[in-house]
C-alpha cells in the first residue's frame, strides 16, 4: 500500500479522461458476496479505475430489496470478512480506493458483532452535553478506521416533522432545525477529529415525506422560502464548518426544480444552483444510491441516468447498476471542464486520506469503551413523557405486576402471538397495577410498527383499565398508537440494548432522574 500511495501522489497527469470518470463512481460492494461476485467486482475496479467503494452487508439487505423474498443471512464473521475484502480490493486497485459505508449509528448498521451506538433520535433527546455527541462521532470513526473505512456517509440532517415518514424517523435528531444542526455538527466534528470523512444527507431534506425514496419518488410541495428557513438550515450552517461531502436526495421539490417529476438528485437547479451557487458548497456532492426506485427506472437507455446525475452536479455516483455504460455515456457527453472539476474535488479527498495518518491506522474495535459510552447516553437521554417521579415512587409501593412485551425481531407466527396474548390477559386479569416494558416489533412506522391489531388492542386495554407505568424501548412515534395520557407515567428509554435497560431499571427504582427532552412532537390520544 505504501508504494501505491507514493505512486498515487504523481498520478493525476497519467490518468486518461475515462480513468478520471471511473474515479467518480462509488461502486456498491457486499461483505457477504460469493467468490464469483468478488471477482466480478475486482474486474470492474481494474477495468474502470473505480474511485470508491460503498459496503453493504449483503445483496439481500439493501433497501431496494424490502419486498424481496431473499433472506438476510447472519454472519458472525462479517467484520473480519469486511477487513479482508477491503485489503483485497485495495491490493488489486490501480489507485487507492476511498472506502465508504453507511454507519449512522456505527458499523452495526451494516456489520454484525460491531459496536452499536444510539440512533439519532436518541442523541436528539440529550440536552447540554456536547461531549457525549463528540464521543459518538469519535467512536464511530475509530471503528470505521479499524475496518479500513475512510468515509462515513453520515450524519443525517433531515428534520423529521412527519410522524409517518417511512425512511427517516428515528434516523433524524429531531424536528427542531437548531437541535438537528447542533447534534449533527457535534457528531460530524467527532468523526473529523479522527480523520474520517463525513457526509450530510439527504439534501435538500427528506424529513417531511410519507414516501420512501427507495421505493418511489416523494414530492415536497413547500415554498422555497420555507425550505431555506427550515429544511436547508442545517446544510447552510454546517457547510461553513467545513463538511467534506453532501448527499443529494431522490425527492421532487417543485419550488426548487419547477418540476413534480424531476428529483433534486438529477436537477442542475437544485445542485449547481442552490447547493453550489446559493449555499456556496465547495466539497464533494454524492448522489444517493442510483439503484433506488425513485430514479432507477427513469431512463430506458443504460448509462443515461448516470450521465444525467453527473450533468446535474453530482461528483460521485453511488450504487450505479450500469457502471460501464455510465462511464461511456459521461465520456461521450461531458465537457473536459466538468470532468476535471469533479475529479479535482474527489482527488482532494483522496489526498487528505492517503497522505495522512489514517493510511497507517492501527485502530481496533473497543466494545468496553462503546458500552461505557452507551450507558452515559442512556442516562442523559431517558425522557419522562407523562407523570412525575413522585407518581412512579408511589407506584413502586403497590403490588404491581411486571409485563415484558419484547417484540423486537420476533419470529413467532400470528397464531403463536395470539396464544401468548390470551395467556397475558389471564395473567393480568386480577392485577390493578402494571409495570409495562414495551419493545415494538419494528423501528419504522410501516403497518403500525408491525404490531398486530390484537396487540394494539391489548396494550390499549391495559392502559385504559389498569394503573400502568410504561417504559418504551423503541421509536417514540409508537406511542401515538396507545392512550398513554391515561398511564400513571410513560418513560421513553429509546433503545433495547442492555445499557438502556439497565438505566431504565435504575430510573424506575429512583436512582436516576430522567433528564432527556423528547426531540419530536407526537400526537397522543386523549
Amino acid at each position: 500500500m505504501i508504494l501505491k500511495v507514493q505512486a498515487f501522489k504523481n498520478a493525476t497527469q497519467q490518468l486518461s479522461t475515462k480513468m478520471k470518470i471511473g474515479q467518480l463512481f462509488m461502486h456498491a460492494v457486499f461483505i457477504n458476496d460469493t467468490e464469483q461476485e468478488i471477482q466480478k467486482t475486482e474486474k470492474l475496479i481494474r477495468d474502470y479505475y473505480i474511485g470508491s467503494l460503498c459496503f453493504f452487508h449483503s445483496r439481500a439487505s439493501t433497501a431496494t430489496n424490502f419486498e424481496s423474498p431473499k433472506k438476510v443471512t447472519y454472519n458472525a464473521q462479517s467484520f473480519k470478512k469486511l477487513q479482508q475484502l477491503i485489503i483485497r480490493y485495495q491490493t488489486i486497485a490501480p489507485l487507492p480506493l476511498l472506502i465508504a459505508i453507511d454507519a449512522e449509528w456505527g458499523l452495526a448498521m451494516r456489520v454484525e458483532n460491531t459496536p452499536k451506538y444510539p440512533f439519532a433520535i436518541t442523541l436528539g433527546a440529550i440536552d447540554n452535553n456536547a461531549a457525549l455527541l463528540l464521543e459518538v462521532g469519535r467512536h464511530m470513526a475509530l471503528d470505521c478506521k479499524a475496518a479500513g473505512i475512510h468515509w462515513n456517509l453520515a450524519p443525517v440532517v433531515d428534520i423529521n416533522s412527519n410522524a409517518k415518514n417511512p425512511v427517516i424517523g428515528y434516523r433524524s435528531f429531531g424536528e427542531s432545525k437548531t437541535r438537528v444542526t447542533t447534534k449533527a455538527g457535534l457528531v460530524l466534528q467527532g468523526m473529523q477529529a479522527e480523520g474520517v470523512i463525513g457526509c450530510l444527507k439527504h439534501f435538500p431534506g427528506h424529513g417531511d415525506t410519507d414516501v420512501d425514496s427507495h421505493l418511489a419518488l416523494p414530492v415536497i410541495k413547500k415554498a422555497k422560502e420555507v425550505l431555506l428557513a427550515n429544511e436547508l438550515y442545517p446544510f447552510k450552517k454546517l457547510i461553513v464548518t467545513g463538511v467534506e461531502s453532501i448527499m443529494t436526495a431522490h425527492l421532487a421539490v417543485p419550488s426548487l426544480t419547477n418540476s413534480t417529476t424531476t428529483p433534486c438528485s438529477l436537477s442542475e437547479e437544485c445542485i449547481k444552483g442552490l447547493l453550489r451557487d446559493t449555499l456556496n458548497f465547495r466539497g464533494v456532492v454524492v448522489s444517493d444510491a442510483l439503484n433506488m426506485r425513485a430514479v432507477a427506472h427513469l431512463y430506458k437507455e443504460k448509462g443515461l441516468l448516470e450521465w444525467t446525475a453527473f450533468e446535474a452536479g453530482n461528483d460521485v455516483l453511488c450504487f450505479s447498476e450500469n457502471l460501464a455504460d455510465g462511464v461511456t455515456t459521461i465520456y461521450k457527453n461531458a465537457s473536459i471542464k466538468m470532468i476535471e472539476e469533479s475529479f479535482a474535488r474527489v482527488w482532494k479527498l483522496k489526498e487528505k486520506i492517503f497522505t495522512g495518518a489514517i493510511a497507517e491506522n492501527k485502530s481496533v474495535l473497543n466494545f468496553k469503551s462503546s458500552s461505557t459510552l452507551n450507558k452515559k447516553i442512556a442516562k442523559a437521554a431517558i425522557t419522562l413523557l407523562e407523570g412525575t417521579k413522585e407518581d412512579i415512587a408511589s407506584f413502586r409501593n403497590t403490588e404491581y405486576a411486571t409485563i415484558n412485551l419484547d417484540y423486537e425481531g420476533r419470529l413467532s407466527t400470528d397464531k403463536e402471538i395470539l396464544k401468548s396474548l390470551t395467556l397475558m390477559k389471564v395473567k393480568t386479569k386480577d392485577q390493578t397495577h402494571i409495570l409495562l416494558n414495551l419493545t415494538p416489533p419494528a423501528i419504522k412506522p410501516k403497518n403500525d410498527f408491525s404490531f398486530l391489531a390484537e396487540e394494539i388492542a391489548f396494550i390499549s386495554e391495559l392502559i385504559n383499565t389498569k394503573k400502568v407505568v410504561l417504559y418504551l424501548f423503541g421509536n417514540p412515534y409508537v406511542l401515538e398508537l396507545f392512550p398513554v395520557r391515561k398511564s400513571i407515567a410513560t418513560i421513553i428509554a429509546y433503545q433495547n440494548s442492555k445499557e438502556f435497560k439497565e438505566v431504565a431499571t435504575n430510573h424506575f427504582h429512583g436512582t436516576y432522574t430522567a433528564n432527556g427532552t423528547l426531540p419530536i412532537s407526537i400526537n397522543l390520544q386523549n
